[in-house]
């Protein structure tokens, strides 16, 4: 079955009802933008314990990379203790991985379609899409994160499926059987996108601060 495209032309702002109440307060919930591309998951992958693979190699390397980078940060913290100029070393070389991994994602989003609005937590994301799809439905989530592009796959079940009066559907998905790698590295892109937004925010309020 082809991929589908979820539509970011033709929505203001909604709330999350990915997860139940008790659930949601657990998780910080932050307004992105994200080029996202959802497909339906095959019997074989929903059973499947490893980690999905994309049929594009740029993919799986993107998201291998990120997952590979923050797997070894802790391991950085630590030498910074003992050998300073080969940490610092070691961080300018992530710093060269970053900016090929932006290069790569810049590829990657001609094939994913353009970064559009969502709402995402370590539990879940809810997005906007001309298609329906039953709630109960287990998909693949193809996700490149902005602006480090981190590309991630993973696993969702949709929660809920609603018209909305200007046409198309919205679509909430939970995230199933991610590894801590997967949603420590998304924990860590949420709280520094809002880190960020609140910046920005303060900015805008205040110009001359």
């Amino acid at each position: 079955m082809a991929a589908l495209h979820s539509d970011h032309r033709r929505y203001h702002g909604f709330a999350m009802t990915t997860l139940d109440e008790e659930d949601r307060r657990e998780y910080y919930r932050i307004e992105d933008r994200i080029a996202l591309e959802i497909s339906p998951l095959s019997a074989a992958e929903a059973l499947e314990p490893e980690l999905l693979q994309d049929d594009s190699p740029l993919f799986n390397l993107l998201s291998e990379l990120h997952l590979s980078d923050f797997e070894s940060q802790h391991l950085l913290r630590q030498l910074s203790d003992k050998d300073r100029i080969l940490a610092a070393f070691l961080r300018a070389q992530n710093k060269r991985l970053d900016l090929l991994s932006a290069v790569v994602a810049q590829s990657l989003i001609g094939e994913i379609g353009q970064p559009q609005r969502v709402i995402i937590s370590e539990g879940g994301i809810e997005f906007a899409q001309p298609q329906q799809i039953a709630p109960g439905t287990r998909v693949k989530l193809k996700m490149v994160l902005m602006p480090r592009a981190h590309g991630l796959l993973l696993r969702g079940k949709v929660t809920h499926c609603d018209p909305r009066p200007e046409g198309g559907f919205e679509v909430g998905t939970e995230f199933i059987d991610m590894t801590d790698a997967q949603r420590q590295l998304l924990a860590r892109y949420i709280l520094q996108r809002q880190q960020q937004q609140r910046r920005q925010q303060l900015e805008l309020e205040d110009p001359a601060s």
